[in-house]
């Protein structure tokens, strides 16, 4: 029987291993009952067993550090020793079930009736710039305090994990993590990211995975799409961004029917040729249901070292397609911002690093600031949602 002091020891080691965050599933390891059991002697060393949610966790490490930290933050330094075992198939299928709430597997936790915002990043045409400012909207985000997931639905031309860093020096993208029928998304710069490109291997030895071609059709698409959204456990996001490929092809149609809450923005770039291209990609996101919350113009003009303003690729075409949009609607659809070029966004890009960590004073950087604070301000609509209140 252990002793009185012994007791204390234990309940101290219980409360202070609450602090340990699983770093898969962001949550604490007590709270998904990964604490096998704390025992500490009379000589007040402590003995934890840790249970890993599977063989061979590629967080072992350092859960194993954290927990020992923790341990020894109450008995002292040296005076811990952490085991880790594995759960047992049951384990882990109450595991699942308890994340998932008592959701079905399978099920979409983001279609109708869900409280997370999904946003749909769209463009008319490839090119634009559309995938960096989904990452760095992503991340600006996540750096406001918000849970932030986000899905590369550009399956055929996926570019989301070399953006947010999450690519080794060969172009392998970071490995979700499997727990049973559960896929575990990276983290990177505090958003969880899901991309085909966690999945392709190199076709040759030696060879990049980014470099990999994926070559599907529509039904394929849709699969994808939807396991992304089934599969995966994103937990409580208070955002969902997803990254659509350009254009109006089979993935923007059944982001459509998988998530027909979604608010849409689009990204252009300031050409007026380029406006009629991106307002398509919107009239589409608006025939399916979805609502349109603003434009954003990427690639606007360059500031030069003495302060003048060259336009390459003209100046106007934000305009352009928001006011074509708005056009016959109750509400307009608002140019939210210009984002000039800068070598500090194509760096930040380059290096995986974004431009609004990497350099937030840069102009593109306090452009990409706007958009979000402009999108977390936005207000709800709530119809057709399921509000967990009750009158008496």
């Amino acid at each position: 029987m252990p002793s009185p002091e012994s007791d204390a020891i234990e309940r101290a080691v219980h409360a202070a291993l609450t602090g340990v965050i699983d770093p898969e599933i962001r949550k604490p390891v007590t709270e998904l009952d990964m604490v096998e059991s704390v025992t500490a002697g009379d000589d007040g060393r402590v003995h934890v067993v840790i249970r890993l949610t599977i063989v061979g966790c590629p967080a072992s490490d350092r859960i194993e550090r954290d927990v020992r930290q923790a341990a020894e933050s109450v008995a002292g330094a040296g005076m811990a020793d952490v085991t880790l075992s594995v759960m047992t198939p049951e384990q882990r299928a109450a595991l699942t079930e308890r994340l998932r709430g008592g959701r079905a597997a399978r099920g979409n936790p983001f279609g109708p009736g869900s409280l997370t915002r999904v946003i749909a990043i769209t463009s008319g045409k490839g090119g634009v710039g559309k995938s960096t400012i989904t990452a760095n909207l992503a991340v600006a985000l996540a750096a406001r305090g918000l849970s932030v997931g986000l899905v590369d639905a550009d399956v055929h031309g996926f570019s989301i994990p070399g953006l947010l860093g999450l690519v080794d020096e060969a172009g392998v993208a970071a490995r979700p993590t499997r727990v049973d029928e559960m896929i575990l998304p990276p983290v990177a710069h505090g958003v969880k990211v899901i991309s085909i490109g966690m999945f392709v291997e190199p076709t040759e030895p030696g060879g990049r995975a980014s470099s990999v071609a994926v070559a599907w059709r529509g039904p394929m698409l849709h699969r994808t799409l939807n396991q992304f959204l089934t599969d995966v456990y994103f937990g409580d996001l208070d955002v969902l961004l997803v990254d659509l490929p350009p254009g109006t092809g089979d993935v923007a149609i059944s982001l459509g029917q998988l998530l027909p809450n979604a608010e849409v923005v689009v990204v252009t770039t300031p050409q007026p040729a380029a406006a009629d291209v991106a307002e398509r990609s919107g009239v589409v996101a608006r025939q399916t249901g979805q609502r349109l919350v603003g434009v954003v113009e990427n690639m606007a003009g360059f500031v030069q070292p003495g302060g003048e303003v060259l336009d390459l690729f003209g100046s106007g075409g934000g305009s352009l397609v928001a006011e074509r949009l708005s056009e016959g609607q109750t509400a307009p659809v608002p140019l939210i911002a210009s984002v000039p070029l800068s070598i500090a966004l194509r760096q930040g890009g380059d290096a995986g690093t974004p431009v609004v960590i990497a350099a937030p004073d840069d102009p593109a950087a306090r452009a990409i600031e706007h958009v979000a604070a402009y999108l977390a301000a936005l207000p709800r609509e709530l119809e057709g949602r399921r509000l967990d209140v009750s009158v008496r």
